[in-house]
């Protein structure tokens, strides 16, 4: 495996583990369509979380500004896709996380933003 996608998937798991933590449950991992894809997808009672996962080694920029409102419109027509697919619940509600990891393997940084953003910050 690419050392990049190495260092992803570790990301990813530990961002999962954190939510599992909280009481989350993991629906999907890396769900891929065409319009992009989402990292994690979990959900705890009637809230479905859509995850974007963001990891650097090196703070050359704010990790915050990598989630574009180009990337943000993708994370959301996918979510529309899997809410489509998998059947979205008028009782449910969503939103859309972003956890941001920086630092070496043994010293990670997390910062989790619950409702990063929404539908209407992204301009259609």
């Amino acid at each position: 495996m690419h050392y990049r996608a190495h260092i992803g998937k570790e990301a990813e798991e530990l961002v999962a583990q954190k939510l599992i933590e909280n009481g989350f449950t993991i629906l999907e991992r890396n769900y891929r369509k065409r319009h992009g894809e989402i990292d994690l997808i979990a959900s705890k009672y009637q809230l479905l979380v859509f995850v974007e996962v963001k990891m650097r080694h090196h703070r050359y920029f704010d990790l915050s500004d990598v989630i574009t409102p180009s990337k943000q419109r993708k994370i959301i027509a996918t979510a529309k896709d899997y809410l489509m697919r998998k059947g979205g619940s008028e009782d449910r509600s969503y939103r859309f996380d972003v956890a941001l990891l920086e630092g070496a393997e043994h010293s990670l940084e997390l910062t989790y933003i619950p409702n990063a953003f929404n539908e209407s910050d992204c301009a259609w």
